[in-house]
């Protein structure tokens, strides 16, 4: 450059001079066979030279601004307008183009130095579209990136979340000895079983040996039952079938004092027996220890008003019977044993009543009919 610029300077001094007119000699000179001829020369080829390098410039300039216009578009979101995009891929060719044009207009030398200086000014407009796609490829990448790095982590907690729900069944399994339990608990409730429980169950199974005959069996069973407990139930069934067989010593057998004392079905079973023995004072003096009421025991008081009525007791039978009349008055016996014991007793309007109700009554036996009859007939004849 500083060659050229010498040369310029050199052809600038030499244009300046004033020029003389050769004396005619007679020969004709022509212009460039000298000294200023190669200087005139030398500038046309840097000229050349330096508008071919302008046209080259021009050409790799207008390259480099499309292909970064084209990027940015590519990048640039659908949510920006076709005419900012417009304007921002074409403000980039303008200057280019106008550099273009002031050179090919320009002579050489005034475009040396205004060709330069785009060269300057184009790579800055350059440098922001490229770090504009480079700014807008980086974030994407990183929102690609974490996508992937999430992967393993939730793999690692299902893992986790996997590992920490099988710890608690060691747990599960430690807690197993349930099992071990239940059978002890099952052996546990059958020494449970309380003694009425188990009367009433070993008196079913005496019902079924006696009614097969096996009274050796029978009374074998009960006896290994009393040795733990009373068993009223058991004593009873066994001692009833023993009166019905009239083996009334070995029903004795079975209805001691100390246990018919607590019981009043097992204190009526005695009082049959030794009734059937002849001993009816101390068969009275049974039921009498201890009466139970109407509604639990009848049968009770049935037989107790009877044996009075039998002893010459008649004012404690016919309480009696009043009491059983009291609890339920469709009876046409009891109405007719509180006839007996009122007419034995002296009473004899309240035994005509009691007759007459008897007899009125239905269920009454033929015998015992007639016989209400005659004895009410009897009364009124009598009054």
């Amino acid at each position: 450059m500083s060659l050229l610029n010498d040369a310029l300077r050199a052809a600038e001094q030499r244009q300046q001079q004033p020029q003389v007119s050769a004396v005619y000699t007679g020969n004709s000179t022509t212009a460039g066979t000298g000294p200023g001829g190669k200087t005139a020369l030398l500038l046309v080829l840097v000229s050349c030279l330096v508008l071919g390098a302008g046209v080259a410039w021009w050409s790799i300039s207008k390259g480099e601004t499309v292909a970064p216009a084209l990027a940015e578009a590519d990048v640039a979101p659908a949510s920006v307008p076709e005419d900012l995009l417009e304007t921002q891929t074409e403000a980039p060719l303008r200057p280019n183009t106008e550099a273009a044009n002031s050179s090919a207009a320009t002579p050489p030398e005034s475009v040396a130095r205004p060709v330069l200086e785009p060269v300057v000014t184009a790579e800055p407009a350059v440098a922001p579209e490229s770090a504009i796609t480079e700014t807008v490829e980086e974030p994407v990448r990183h929102l690609a990136e974490p996508t992937d790095q999430q992967e393993p982590a939730k793999s690692e907690v299902a893992i986790a979340e996997k590992a920490s729900a099988a710890k608690p069944e060691p747990a599960v399994t430690i807690v197993e000895p349930e099992p071990e339990a239940r059978p002890a608990q099952t052996s546990v409730k059958q020494p449970r079983e309380t003694p009425e429980a188990i009367d009433l169950r070993t008196s079913r199974e005496l019902t079924r040996l006696l009614s097969s005959g096996r009274i050796v069996e029978a009374e074998q069973l009960l006896a290994s039952l009393t040795e733990s407990q009373p068993a009223p139930n058991s004593r009873e069934v066994v001692a009833r079938d023993l009166l019905v067989q009239g083996k009334t010593e070995r029903a004795l057998g079975w209805l001691p004092t100390e246990v018919t004392d607590d019981y009043a079905g097992l204190r009526l079973l005695r009082a049959r027996a030794l009734l059937a023995q002849g001993q009816l004072e101390q068969a009275v003096a049974t039921l009498s220890a201890r009466v139970p009421a109407v509604a639990d025991q009848p049968e009770y008081r049935i037989t107790l008003a009877t044996l009075l009525q039998q002893v010459g007791q008649t004012e404690a039978s016919a309480g009696h019977w009043a009491e059983l009349i009291a609890y339920d008055d469709s009876r046409p016996a009891w109405w007719l044993g509180l006839a007996i014991a009122l007419e034995t007793g002296g009473r004899g309007r309240s035994a005509a009543q009691a007759y007459a109700q008897a007899a009125a009554l239905p269920g009454l036996s033929p015998a015992l009919a007639d016989y209400a009859r005659e004895r009410l007939n009897a009364l009124q004849a009598g009054s």
